[in-house]
């Protein structure tokens, strides 16, 4: 049974950090990405960073970089999202979820084309002003 399982959600002031885990398992094969996507009440879901099985690509949407870091343990089956210097703005439900098909083939638009195979049951994230 494939699954991923999200960690380290909860409450921070702005400018502060939380480091979030996502542990997946059941997979026969690696992934072809895995991203974390985010959504605020009232609001769409948006994709934030990924991170590709090829060479560990990573790609991040605009308001996020310089900010968050994505990042893999492959020997823990474990995909991270370190964010520093969160804003009230940062505020979601943050989901971790595996790409059905090659991210890296939709270059920046890649939130758009996101078909989530498996995704997390989400970790609140929320920032105090």
């Amino acid at each position: 049974q494939v699954q991923l399982v999200e960690s380290g959600g909860g409450l921070v002031q702005a400018g502060g950090s939380l480091k979030l885990s996502c542990v997946y398992s059941g997979f026969r094969k690696e992934p072809h990405g895995i991203g974390w996507f985010r959504q605020a009440p009232g609001k769409r879901r948006e994709g934030v960073a990924y991170v590709a099985k090829e060479d560990d690509y990573k790609e991040y949407i605009d308001s996020v970089k310089g900010r968050f870091t994505i990042s893999r343990d492959k020997s823990k089956n474990t995909v991270y999202l370190q964010m520093n210097n969160l804003t009230p703005g940062d505020a979601a439900v943050y989901y971790c979820t595996t790409a059905a098909h090659p991210p890296r083939l939709y270059g920046k638009s890649w939130p758009e084309h996101w078909q989530g195979a498996v995704w997390g049951q989400g970790t609140q994230v929320t920032v105090s002003s």
